[in-house]
């Protein structure tokens, strides 16, 4: 087998330090940008925790983080809606008198999980070149939209009774709060976007 000449492996060894540096330049910059963004949230643990697996270069302004942030939000959501109706069938088989309020908790559970997918989509549409009236008119959408998640969430957490289910009781909330705490993380963020870009529109129409 041939041996590589020490100039060639130099060369070689450069090629890689000058294709790399770059890519750990953004990533540094994306995580920077995130943490420092998050701080402006009510659970800057969560959401860096939650946001830290975007932090690979392409997160570089608000409206990419507030897309990153309900995107989080409605996977949380999605996957907590699935334990419920879990919990559920499983106590609607032992016909126990804490089905409903779990089952009411599910109902809550699917009205946030459409508030923000149609959250995510009216995000997506500010992305093109959307000024005056129109403007204000989708980011009203998305605030009230994500709003209403919150609420259905926080709705869902009332719903659970006394101090029955046990354990089980002590998951579901866990599980729910934490989807209540990241869509108020991505409420924060979008606002945060919608700031800057309502001013931005206003300055250069």
């Amino acid at each position: 087998m041939a041996k590589l000449s020490p100039l060639l492996l130099l060369f070689s060894l450069v090629c890689v330090l000058t294709s790399v540096a770059p890519a750990l330049a953004r990533l540094s910059r994306s995580r920077a940008y995130i943490e420092m963004s998050c701080h402006a949230t009510r659970f800057p643990d969560l959401c860096i925790q939650c946001l830290s697996g975007y932090a690979n270069g392409s997160i570089q302004n608000p409206q990419q983080l507030a897309q990153a942030a309900l995107a989080v939000s409605l996977y949380k959501a999605t996957y907590t809606r699935a334990y419920i109706i879990k919990v559920a069938r499983d106590l609607k088989a032992m016909k126990a008198r804490d089905y409903q309020a779990v089952k009411d908790c599910v109902d809550q559970i699917d009205n946030g999980i459409d508030q923000l997918t149609q959250s995510i989509r009216e995000l997506r549409r500010l992305g093109q070149e959307t000024v005056g009236d129109d403007l204000y008119w989708h980011i009203s959408n998305v605030e009230a939209w994500v709003g209403t998640a919150l609420t259905d969430t926080t709705t869902c957490l009332d719903e659970f009774p006394g101090n029955r289910m046990g354990k089980t009781k002590a998951v579901l909330k866990g599980k729910v709060l934490n989807v209540a705490m990241a869509t108020s993380n991505a409420l924060a963020l979008f606002h945060r976007f919608a700031v800057k870009y309502g001013a931005r529109a206003t300055t250069n129409p």
